[in-house]
């Protein structure tokens, strides 16, 4: 394994979050797969977190309309994938306050619909559950998936 200076760590990272948006712990876990000690991972991300390459709140912002956008997560779903990014609490919460209901329940509604040509179930009954497990699975929560199943 290749020993790596502080100063081409620290080009590899920024050069890395210039590119895409990254947290905290991705490149802590990055810094710490090139073999970069406690001290060295700690210098390079607070050099980071100074001139902005890395920021929380942003990170989470852009997190949070990918997954709901274009991989059609819940909210219990992107809010469990943050945590298990560290992510703190009020940058969680601020990401998920900028999502738009009108738009979220409407891509709830077209998973169903889309699932509901698929599904085999002997009755309406059947059909709801196996269709409630299935958003769930997704991450959404009880109440807005029945909201739309009876509608």
């Amino acid at each position: 394994m290749k020993i790596y200076t502080e100063e081409e760590l620290l080009n590899k990272t920024s050069s890395l979050c210039s590119t895409s948006e990254h947290c905290i712990s991705e490149i802590d876990d990055k810094l710490r797969r090139r073999g970069a000690s406690e001290e060295m991972i700690g210098h390079i991300i607070s050099k980071l977190l100074k001139e902005n390459f890395i920021d929380e709140t942003r990170y989470a912002k852009a997190f949070v309309r990918d997954k709901y956008r274009f991989n059609k997560w819940g909210i219990a779903k992107i809010r469990l994938a943050l945590k298990m990014k560290r992510i703190n609490h009020n940058d969680i919460e601020t990401a998920l306050d900028e999502i738009d209901r009108k738009e979220y329940l409407s891509i709830l509604g077209d998973i169903i619909q889309s699932k509901r040509k698929s599904v085999k179930a002997k009755d309406k009954y059947e059909m709801n559950g196996k269709l409630i497990r299935f958003a769930l699975s997704k991450g959404y929560e009880i109440d807005e998936i029945r909201l739309i199943i009876e509608q």
